[in-house]
């Protein structure tokens, strides 16, 4: 009896796959299968981009896109799932379907297998625009004090737009006509539909790198709610408030109000509109020059006439007509002024030289010149090398110092020849 060996398959896809025991694709395709189908069935929201039911099928074909990626899921269904919507379904549809995901092993393809579509309606849009709306205000993305400002006189202007659409040629004609000079940018995107967002936020990059664009215009045409949706994506409004040049957006008509309104810089009712408020009008601007040449120059004009009145006033004042007037009318003041000077100047000096006299006679009485005219004699003793001391004592002149007798008409040097008491 001879035992069972399981098939080389089994053996490989029980352990890890190396280089010497890969994997066959059946095993890795099987494996895949197993791990997608684990998942269960899920919800699914998107947007509709492409729908394949052909008469007489059993299975209708959709792709379903992320409207803020650009990513896409390829959905499977059954075609009478399609007709019977309450709510026609076509391309560009918002929906929300619940399915569970499959690979199919023979393509190597996963896909979504769905058995219920909800079509979103225009009131479930507008709801989660309003909480998207208190989102993003909750964040602070709506203050007006993160708004740029936009420059006086912008070199190049970024325009976001759909082709050949009438938004492009309004701004365009309408920029062009107020300022020859500007230059325009212009990026082509879609406007709508699920292809819209990625290619906005992608031109929104390209322009918001230039370093020569000044300022960058989002502008659309009206058009329906659902039209619209793509300026109140999350995303698009992230990378508006991201941007470092400063956005104007134009979507719409006045009663239009989309998200990317309030995150933008600077709102615009219209696409004209937006021209009109980057731009700054030549004509309007030179008329505007013009007018403040004429009101300086009469300022100018009217000042010098003024400051020329009051020149005039001046010099019919008598101080200014006859200058010398004032002074001929001080000159006997000043004269007598010089005659009390003197007068007291020689009195003081009559006063003092009467008391430098006194002064001299008393000091001439109290002098040693006086003294010595008397018969009186100043002793001193000569000492080597310095002056002459005076003598107050027999006791410091033993016999032989030398001796300086000062008389009132000279003075005669002597030795001492003895000491008496």
């Amino acid at each position: 009896m001879t035992s069972a060996t399981p098939p080389a398959s089994s053996q490989r896809s029980s352990g890890a796959s190396s280089a010497e025991q890969p994997w066959p694709v059946r095993t890795v395709s099987a494996k895949v299968a197993g791990w997608i189908d684990r998942l269960g069935s899920i919800w699914v929201e998107g947007q509709i981009t492409q729908i394949n039911a052909r008469p007489g099928t059993r299975t209708a074909f959709l792709v379903l896109r992320d409207p803020s990626a650009d990513m896409s899921l390829s959905i499977t269904c059954s075609p009478q799932l399609l007709h019977n919507s309450p709510v026609p379904l076509t391309e560009g549809s918002r929906v929300v379907m619940f399915g569970k995901l499959s690979f199919y092993t023979g393509r190597g393809t996963v896909s979504l297998r769905v058995t219920e579509i909800r079509a979103v309606g225009i009131g479930e849009l507008l709801a989660r625009i309003e909480r998207l709306r208190a989102l993003l205000a909750a964040e602070g993305l709506f203050d007006p004090r993160l708004k740029r400002p936009l420059p006086f006189l912008p070199g190049t202007i970024g325009l976001i737009t759909g082709r050949a659409s009438a938004a492009e040629k309004d701004v365009v004609s309408v920029a062009h006509r107020r300022w020859p000079a500007v230059a325009i940018a212009v990026r082509n995107t879609a406007v709508q539909g699920p292809t819209a967002v990625p290619q906005i936020i992608e031109a929104l990059k390209e322009l918001d790198a230039n370093p020569v664009v000044d300022v960058i215009i989002l502008a659309r045409g009206g058009g329906s709610v659902e039209d619209l949706l793509p300026f109140s994506d999350e995303a698009l409004c992230r990378a508006i408030v991201a941007c470092t040049t400063p956005i104007v957006s134009a979507i719409g008509h006045e009663p239009d109000s989309p998200l990317s309104d309030h995150v933008a810089d600077l709102r615009a009712a219209t696409p004209t509109d937006a021209a009109k408020r980057v731009v700054p009008d030549a004509v309007a601007e030179a008329a505007l020059v013009a007018d403040l040449r004429d009101r300086s120059a009469a300022a100018l004009r009217s000042w010098v006439k003024r400051e020329s009145h009051l020149i005039e006033q001046l010099r019919t004042r008598p101080v200014m007509a006859s200058p010398l007037l004032a002074v001929d009318r001080r000159a006997e003041e000043v004269e007598r002024l010089q005659a009390a000077g003197r007068r007291d100047v020689t009195r003081l000096i009559d006063s003092e030289s009467r008391t430098i006299e006194h002064l001299r006679a008393r000091l001439t009485t109290l002098g040693p010149a006086a003294t010595l005219a008397r018969g009186y004699a100043v002793v001193q003793r000569v000492v080597a090398d310095g002056d002459p001391e005076v003598l107050r004592s027999v006791e410091d002149a033993p016999p032989g110092t030398q001796i300086r007798v000062r008389l009132a008409d000279g003075a005669v040097r002597a030795a001492v020849m003895g000491r008496e008491k």
